[in-house]
């Protein structure tokens, strides 16, 4: 099984926190493993474990070129020894591109690089049998890890985080939606917040689709992505060095940077009422800092 590296809870002190009557967490799921950090060792957890019940020795999945998740299924697959293989978006990059695509190969993944245009056909089926015909049988795990057996394992943690530490609102940052709607399911006492690091309103749709109407615990906060996926302005760059220092906790511009800082300008706001216990959730990713 994945290795896990038990993580703590860290008590955050500021002058703000005491003047709007705050108490501030954050669970430091970024040091659950060195390199399937985060979210990403819950929404791998029972995958991994699906493929090997079903005798798939190779697991195959999709991502950008410098995605956690490919990142991640790497490192998880040579440790449960598994081959991997990554479809890459962008013809024109190869395994020495950047230091995500350079560590996915170092570490065993077998990178297959298709045009964007080819990339949006992921979910058709002559795409599906295009990539059986070519790489034999195998396990496919979806872009970002997200589906049901990913949820299981998000709730899982939600459920032990809940008997770990006391709190009224759970934030963290969103992607594709899966973290986010596999904790509204395990917490459905408390008030989770999810800070979109993407562009747009539809991420709303998407949990919904993922869990239904049944819950009315969450929010999406839309109003810190920074102009979208993998973008940012120095002022995000300056408070993660900040927050770095005060904290000495890593932090990085594209999910958990913004993720914070969207919780400290609420905080300022007066969005949480006073004597709120605030998590924040570390969903690690350390790998995209800049």
């Amino acid at each position: 099984m994945l290795s896990y590296a038990p993580t703590p809870v860290q008590v955050l002190v500021h002058p703000l926190f005491k003047e709007q009557d705050v108490q501030v967490f954050i669970k430091r799921e970024d040091l659950n493993h060195p390199f399937v950090s985060g979210n990403k060792w819950w929404k791998l957890k029972y995958n991994l474990e699906e493929a090997r019940k079903s005798d798939h020795r190779t697991v195959l999945t999709f991502g950008g070129a410098h995605s956690n998740h490919i990142y991640a299924t790497a490192a998880a697959a040579q440790e449960e020894d598994l081959k991997a293989i990554g479809i890459i978006r962008g013809e024109e990059l190869t395994e020495r591109a950047n230091p995500t695509l350079q560590f996915a190969n170092n570490h065993g993944m077998q990178l297959h690089f298709v045009t964007r245009e080819q990339y949006r056909q992921r979910g058709e089926a002559a795409f599906m049998v295009d990539l059986k015909n070519e790489f034999g049988d195998f396990y496919l795990i979806p872009e970002g890890g997200t589906n049901e057996l990913a949820l299981q394992g998000v709730e899982e943690f939600g459920l032990a985080l809940e008997t770990a530490a006391d709190f009224d609102y759970l934030c963290c940052a969103v992607g594709t939606g899966g973290t986010l709607a596999g904790l509204i399911k395990a917490l459905p006492e408390k008030k989770i917040i999810g800070f979109s690091s993407l562009k747009g309103s539809f991420l709303e749709q998407e949990i919904r689709q993922m869990i239904g109407d049944a819950f009315n615990n969450w929010m999406i906060n839309n109003d810190y992505h920074f102009g979208g996926y993998g973008k940012y302005d120095q002022s995000l760059i300056n408070f993660i060095a900040a927050a770095e220092h005060q904290y000495n906790i890593p932090l990085e511009q594209v999910y958990t940077g913004k993720m914070f800082y969207g919780v400290i300008d609420l905080i300022k706001k007066q969005f949480f009422p006073k004597g709120s216990r605030i998590m924040l959730l570390h969903t690690g990713g350390l790998q995209g800092k800049c």
